[in-house]
């Protein structure tokens, strides 16, 4: 099926990256209004600890990942269907749509605190409670959130890591501080030709 291009719009740019943030504040404040513990992780973690460096160095994403217990989930459903979000179960993956008509690309997907994502991850994800409290919403601490990025060392998860890398908040120093599974990876990103072309 053919490709349609729409015009060229700065409009529809900025309109698109301030409905995914929209849409992790709206949840993160249900959940917050429902006293379910919780971060938003992922890109967004990201975007909010790179831009306490360098504003210009933020990375936007489609989505909002959601770290949340998973004894929490009967109560997330809740909160989340409140502020017009819809539950699915996809494959064994729990993740909520902005509304009926809502996309899986721009939902919001849930990661369960404590848990190994897949069985072969070297290590499980943080705790709710290895997070910080930020403007919109908290995200996890910047070494949980390297943990977590580490663990998962999907291409994009390495474009986060080298962002972080390149504005100065992880370095060779923390190589002495990961779980052992994890300092081979960071080396790799540390070391990478890539690290100066991120951006």
């Amino acid at each position: 099926m053919p490709v349609v291009l729409k015009d060229f719009s700065w409009d529809r740019m900025i309109a698109a990256v301030d409905a995914v943030r929209e849409r992790a504040r709206r949840a993160s404040a249900a959940l917050t209004q429902s006293s379910v513990p919780h971060s938003i992780i992922g890109g967004h973690a990201v975007a909010s600890w790179v831009a306490r460096v360098d504003a210009e160095a933020v990375r936007n994403t489609a989505d909002v990942d959601l770290l949340i217990r998973r004894e929490d989930l009967d109560r997330t459903i809740a909160a989340l269907s409140s502020a017009g979000f819809v539950h699915h179960n996809v494959n064994g993956i729990d993740l909520f749509l902005d509304g009926p008509t809502g996309s899986v690309r721009s939902g919001v997907h849930v990661v369960f605190a404590r848990e190994r994502v897949f069985s072969d991850y070297p290590t499980e994800t943080p705790d709710v409670t290895e997070a910080e409290p930020g403007p919109e919403f908290p995200v996890p601490t910047l070494e949980a959130l390297v943990r977590m990025k580490l663990t998962s060392f999907r291409l994009k998860d390495k474009v986060h890591v080298l962002d972080l890398i390149g504005v100065g908040l992880v370095d060779e120093s923390w190589l002495n501080q990961l779980p052992p599974p994890l300092v081979p990876r960071l080396k790799e990103l540390l070391e990478s030709p890539d690290r100066e072309r991120t951006h």
